[in-house]
């Protein structure tokens, strides 16, 4: 399995954020369980789950069913070759440790929502 990747490292005031490109499903689901609510609408229209389905066959948003709804669609998303899986980590670091706030497929996504978060922070 590939190693995790830097792609972005940038500080505004006392905020730093990262963008790691991972290949680890179960690291990425576990940022995925802890991102907001916020965050996961975000994706949710990032990943253009409105556009490419009908309304009828998507499930209430919020809930449980959503969610497992939006893990899925991100899977998918997240298919680089054959069974190879890639995520992008958006992480804020505090210290030594680090939280994910979000775990979108792709690298736009990832880049703009850090750079939200840059911005919220200056």
């Amino acid at each position: 399995m590939p190693q995790h990747e830097l792609y972005f490292e940038q500080k505004a005031g006392e905020r730093r954020v990262e963008v790691l490109k991972v290949y680890d499903r179960n690291y990425a689901r576990e940022a995925f369980a802890n991102m907001a609510e916020g965050a996961q609408k975000y994706l949710w229209n990032s990943l253009g789950i409105n556009e490419k389905h009908d309304a009828e066959d998507l499930p209430p948003v919020p809930g449980p069913e959503a969610e497992d709804f939006l893990w899925e669609e991100l899977l998918e998303e997240a298919r680089e070759d054959g069974d190879l899986l890639s995520f992008f980590l958006v992480n804020e670091v505090k210290g030594s440790g680090s939280e994910s706030l979000y775990v979108p497929p792709d690298w736009p996504s990832a880049e703009a929502f850090a750079k939200q978060l840059l911005a919220a922070a200056g």
